[in-house]
């Protein structure tokens, strides 16, 4: 829960962002988690500026929380391999929630249903009007 809403958060902090460039930062913060569990230091960046941007702000928050975590008596620690799992079924339930289109936001929509009370940018986002 904690990633999705991680997730959807760094989502609507990027203003333009779209279920694809979603996609894209998942499957780059996968790569370099896969890597640095191989034991090497290899950070794979996405092409696209929003999902480094999304990247960057999970990558961010996953470091504190692995810092919280290091600094809790009593807390097991977060390993990377937890952390893959939970990546890579995000990834799948964006790619079950693609709608296709290029500029889609279904898999964006999906994470806003699970939890209503997040902070929205619909107010930005140019709406139909009604006649």
């Amino acid at each position: 829960m904690f990633a999705s809403f991680t997730l959807l958060q760094a989502s609507l902090s990027t203003e333009g962002a779209v279920d694809s460039d979603v996609r894209e930062a998942l499957e780059a913060m996968i790569k370099t988690l896969r890597t640095l569990d191989t034991g090497l230091i290899y950070e794979t960046k996405p092409a696209s500026a929003f999902a480094a941007q999304i990247q960057g702000y999970i990558q961010t928050v996953f470091d504190e929380l692995r810092a919280r975590m290091a600094g809790e008596a009593g807390m097991k620690a977060l390993r990377d391999a937890e952390f893959i799992g939970v990546l890579v079924f995000l990834a799948r339930v964006a790619v079950q929630n693609d709608n296709g289109r290029p500029r889609g936001r279904a898999f964006l929509d999906f994470l806003r249903s699970q939890f209503p009370s997040a902070p929205s940018n619909q107010a930005e986002e140019p709406g139909l009007l009604a006649p």
